[in-house]
């Protein structure tokens, strides 16, 4: 990922942690094992208490109405005052074991605190805070274990004058969910601490970043390759010497190659100039033996890549002109030729494939459509996603979604980031750095950026079919540094990102990153 400046007009919603409402009143006697009512389509609009369900707190503001997400009634919490108040509904004579709550839900944001929950189960609560999405709805899938033959799922606001949630057709079944991969791009990190980068915990004791971020939950880590850059970074060697320190934290490795000597995106996918003269035969040549040199040298100092990106955001193909989407049969070719270098040196190896524009559905399925088509191999498909560029959430959602099933392929978030800060660390001006670009709902803050990877992650741990695999936060380490800047050709270009990193410019650790602990 590296774009030009972009702008995405939005409103600005605060929103903040806040109060759980937790003490409900003695459970019903009429309990059942199986949800009442999931759809809220017994009553109709305008049902104060709707059938099934309890309520708890301030209960004008829980009331059911027109407008369902697959019927014609949703349950919503709204009131013109502040209001706290809980929709619950209790399960006795469950199956002790795993079960997956799950929910379509909308909110215009602003609440204190506005989550499902799942209580009295037998072990620990769970919840997941509704995003903010005030059009288009939601999909959540919340996992519990049931150990003592009941649970209480509820739907719980604290909200402020005129806040307000939607939330429908709901389902309470056997089974689990989680998200086995949780990363992080760390391509500026060795760059970073040749040139003075300081790494903190959230308490301010200095330490190694990997260190760091595995003790908040971290599993996998995501490292660029450039053929041959200016400054001798990202290159094979530096790739290899990462690779042996992510290893030895016990994470897995993600290694994303750009065939280029620079930044590869939609708007560049230029040949390594060791490559420019070459025929297309010769680069598929070129991309089989590069890949194989990088991952046969990984696999023999004993750091297998986990997982393969074939190209990075190639929305408009790789390598061009020859490997462009103008030509997809010779695309193919060049993606082809990766994929058989990456398997021959290891075949247990995911290999992806990687698109930006994760909100892009029409763009999405042409795509891959046509790498279908043509006969094109991977394993998994990989977006970028940045809301501040790439559509609403639920765009986001709808695009995960249909990828997984429609090519019955694991889907991961390749990319994704938000801001804590609007201003810089230096001289260089943010990619993001006025209210107006931000995201409705999602401050500059640090519960801002907590709340957008919280809410992506969620995204796609309820990809259906447990082919959401999990999330890479973009360059988790690219704090300001003198010299480590965009240019790898330019000791003196600024960083656009510090304000998006997952370190404060006080290099301590931010809340964000405990996110990596994410069921």
């Amino acid at each position: 990922m590296f774009h030009p400046r972009r702008t995405l007009r939005a409103l600005l919603i605060p929103l903040a942690a806040g109060f759980a409402l937790t003490a409900l009143p003695a459970q019903p006697a009429h309990a059942a094992s199986t949800l009442t009512n999931a759809g809220f389509e017994a009553d109709g609009a305008g049902a104060a208490t709707p059938n099934g369900w309890s309520e708890y707190g301030d209960t004008g503001a829980s009331y059911v109405e027109a407008g369902g997400h697959g019927g014609s009634y949703r349950l919503s919490h709204y009131s013109a005052a502040a209001y706290k108040v809980e929709t619950y509904q209790y399960l006795s004579g469950l199956t002790n074991g795993n079960y997956r709550l799950t929910a379509w839900v909308r909110s215009g944001g602003g609440q204190k605190s506005a989550y499902l929950a799942l209580k009295n189960c037998g072990g620990t609560e769970q919840r997941t805070d509704l995003p903010v999405s005030a059009s288009g709805w939601i999909h959540l899938v919340v996992p519990v274990a049931v150990t003592g033959g009941q649970c209480t799922i509820g739907v719980v606001s604290d909200a402020n004058a005129g806040n307000w949630v939607n939330v429908d057709d709901l389902t309470f079944t056997a089974g689990t969910t989680g998200l086995s991969v949780k990363g992080s791009d760390i391509s500026s990190l060795a760059k970073s601490e040749a040139l003075g980068g300081v790494y903190r915990t959230g308490s301010g004791t200095a330490g190694d970043a990997l260190t760091i971020l595995r003790s908040s939950g971290m599993n996998y880590a995501r490292l660029k390759v450039w053929v041959n850059p200016a400054d001798g970074y990202n290159n094979k060697a530096r790739v290899l010497a990462m690779a042996k320190r992510v290893k030895a934290q016990g994470m897995k490795l993600l290694v994303d190659f750009h065939y280029s000597d620079t930044w590869a995106d939609p708007g560049k996918q230029t040949k390594p100039a060791a490559w420019s003269g070459h025929s297309y035969s010769q680069l598929k040549t070129d991309v089989y033996n590069h890949t194989y040199d990088v991952l046969n040298s990984l696999k023999a100092q004993g750091t297998t890549a986990d997982t393969v990106q074939i190209g990075n955001e190639i929305n408009g193909g790789m390598l061009w002109s020859e490997g462009s989407t103008d030509n997809w049969p010779q695309l193919a070719g060049l993606l082809n030729s990766g994929y058989s270098a990456a398997k021959a040196v290891s075949s247990s190896t995911f290999v992806g494939l990687h698109l930006a524009q994760g909100g892009d559905l029409t763009g999405t399925r042409w795509w891959f459509d046509n790498a279908v088509a043509n006969g094109v191999r991977f394993d998994a498909i990989g977006l970028s996603y940045y809301g501040y560029w790439h559509g609403s959430l639920d765009a986001f959602q709808t695009t995960l979604d249909d990828a997984a099933a429609r090519y019955a392929k694991p889907v991961f978030l390749a990319e994704t980031a938000y801001p804590f800060r609007l201003d810089s660390d230096d001289a260089l001006v943010n990619q993001i750095d006025t209210t107006g670009e931000l995201v409705s709902g999602y401050p500059a803050t640090t519960a801002g950026q907590s709340a957008w990877l919280r809410d992506v992650m969620n995204i796609v741990e309820a990809v259906p079919n447990g082919r959401g695999l999990g999330v890479f936060y973009w360059e988790a380490t690219w704090t300001a540094v003198t010299g480590n800047g965009w240019d790898p050709a330019d000791p003196a270009s600024g960083n656009g990102w510090e304000n998006q990193a997952l370190f404060g410019f006080d290099d301590k650790a931010l809340p964000a990153m405990s996110l990596f602990s994410h069921r």
